[in-house]
């Protein structure tokens, strides 16, 4: 299978607006009500079950539980494969540490959805940009807002770039793959970390790595998982990822999103969307504290 077949069923997800207001439902549409929300998860359950798939993502890291039994190896330490990819989704996916705010329901289609930053910022932080940062037919970031990055790793011999389809090869189509996860809250504060060097990456002891993922966040809850993004809200990930979530919560200039946002080797311009947490038992992996 082509590593861009390959990206369209791992990565589904993925104008001016008022920059001062928060982002609304396209014409004036309410969030779906908690019955979609519940219809959704039990066509995943349905159409999941008996079929073999094994543990899926996103999931809530403070929750040990998970009756999924079905096994993959887990993926070298991230220092020891290549980086092949970063983006970020608005709000995070996953739930635990120091993003348990919930968004709320959104449009049924992974937007407006997830969990924020359950912390407290200052007005200074939170004060509102003169323009746009990131800006999609979904919306733009704002002061306050939360992100969740995903630094993707492969085994396979490839270079960072767009899309997951940069994770495989022509030599290798079934490399381990592993996300490294960090959340962050965007903060309008010259001082905040900056994004460009959050997402620097280079070649360490003969690896492409991400050399500046924050080491300060706490321990990441490793677990085994799959792919995200909306497009399986109602269906199995395929796709076996060993994942590594920090708990804890780094702030970043919004500023430097934005400019990131405008180039980078990733073709990332703007947010993606969220999957619906998993909360099905039989499509979590049991973690090992």
């Amino acid at each position: 299978m082509e590593a861009k077949t390959l990206f369209v069923l791992a990565t589904v997800a993925l104008m001016p607006f008022n920059v001062i207001a928060k982002d609304t439902l396209s014409s004036g549409q309410d969030p779906v009500s908690d019955e979609v929300i519940a219809q959704q998860r039990d066509k995943l359950a349905k159409n999941t079950e008996g079929k073999g798939f094994g543990p899926q993502s996103p999931r809530d890291i403070d929750s040990v539980n998970g009756s999924n039994s079905v096994a993959f190896n887990a993926a070298p330490a991230y220092s020891q494969m290549n980086l092949c990819n970063i983006h970020f989704h608005k709000n995070a996916e996953h739930k635990g540490g120091e993003f348990t705010k919930y968004a709320g329901n959104g449009d049924g289609h992974g937007y407006l959805s997830g969990y924020q930053y359950s912390g407290q910022l200052t007005k200074a932080e939170l004060s509102p940009l003169d323009h746009e940062v990131c800006p999609s037919k979904h919306g733009s970031l704002y002061p306050g807002d939360t992100i969740e990055v995903h630094y993707v790793h492969s085994t396979a011999q490839i270079n960072p770039g767009p899309t997951l389809g940069s994770c495989f090869n022509d030599s290798i189509k079934n490399p381990q793959l592993r996300v490294e996860t960090q959340v962050y809250v965007l903060v309008n504060d010259k001082s905040a970390g900056n994004f460009g060097e959050l997402t620097q990456y280079g070649e360490r002891n003969g690896f492409q790595q991400a050399l500046n993922i924050p080491n300060d966040t706490g321990t990441s809850v490793q677990y085994a998982g799959s792919t995200t993004g909306p497009g399986y809200n109602e269906k199995g990930s395929p796709f076996q990822v060993a994942w590594g979530v920090r708990p804890k919560v780094a702030k970043v200039n919004i500023e430097s999103v934005g400019k990131w946002c405008k180039g980078n080797a990733f073709d990332e311009d703007h947010a993606h969307g969220v999957r619906n947490l998993v909360m099905n038992p039989d499509l979590l992996s049991k973690i090992t504290r």
